[in-house]
């Protein structure tokens, strides 16, 4: 038996024989909801940001909300998530007195995240919306929140869709330093294989085929939604 089969088969006992694959289950699992969980966080707090962006600021309160905006932002795309997560778990919630499990912990810092990065994603959305929308809209006597949130705000998605699927796939991936607050991953099981066979080599292919599939399958469901959007547009 070669010296790579041997590596197998050392993967293969802890994987199935010894319950390792439960692990994986686990975190996988705990990967897809922070990354979706927190995507959908990102995509309220991005629309909501990019909105306040884009509003006339003739009055007061949409001058300090704008500036509110441009810290948050600058907070969050100004430090790695990883920080953010370090500095979240072990000093925020202490210091208020707070104790959230490490998986909440992570969907939240992962959603604050990605709701910087979607805020200009969004804005580059409703910017490329013809203006015209706008003012049809206003002229049929709607409100400009609604006129934004209604007309707006949903063609502006279907401008940014094969972005904010880079967004996800980029959730995915970062996933996989939630092992940093003690949460479980699929860095975190595959970890646990690898020190179990003193074997690390097998394991850590195996998480990497697994993301690069999964990787693959969210490409593939974006340009669906593509296709699928784009025959609407020309149904209307």
């Amino acid at each position: 038996m070669g010296n790579f089969d041997k590596k197998i088969m050392k993967f293969w006992e802890i994987f199935y024989e010894n319950d390792g694959y439960t692990k994986v289950l686990v975190g996988l699992r705990n990967t897809l909801v922070i990354a979706i969980v927190g995507l959908a966080i990102g995509i309220i707090i991005g629309t909501f940001i990019a909105i306040v962006k884009v509003l006339p600021k003739y009055k007061r309160l949409p001058k300090i909300l704008d500036s509110i905006c441009n810290f948050y932002v600058g907070l969050f795309r100004g430090t790695p998530v990883v920080v953010q997560l370090l500095v979240a778990y072990y000093v925020i919630l202490p210091l208020i007195g707070i104790n959230m499990p490490a998986l909440n912990v992570c969907v939240l810092v992962f959603g604050l995240n990605s709701g910087a990065y979607v805020s200009e994603i969004m804005r580059g959305g409703i910017m490329s919306v013809d203006p015209g929308q706008m003012e049809a809209g206003r002229a049929l006597g709607l409100s400009y929140r609604v006129t934004m949130l209604k007309i707006v705000v949903p063609q502006a998605v279907k401008n940014i869709l094969p972005t904010l699927g880079n967004e996800f796939i980029a959730l995915i991936k970062e996933t996989s330093v939630v092992s940093f607050v003690g949460a479980a991953d699929l860095y975190v099981a595959f970890n646990y294989i690898g020190t179990n066979s003193y074997e690390f080599m097998v394991p850590y292919l195996v998480m990497a085929l697994i993301y690069i599939v999964l990787v693959i399958i969210i490409s593939s469901l974006i340009k669906v939604m593509e296709r699928r959007l784009r025959k609407s547009d020309r149904r209307n």
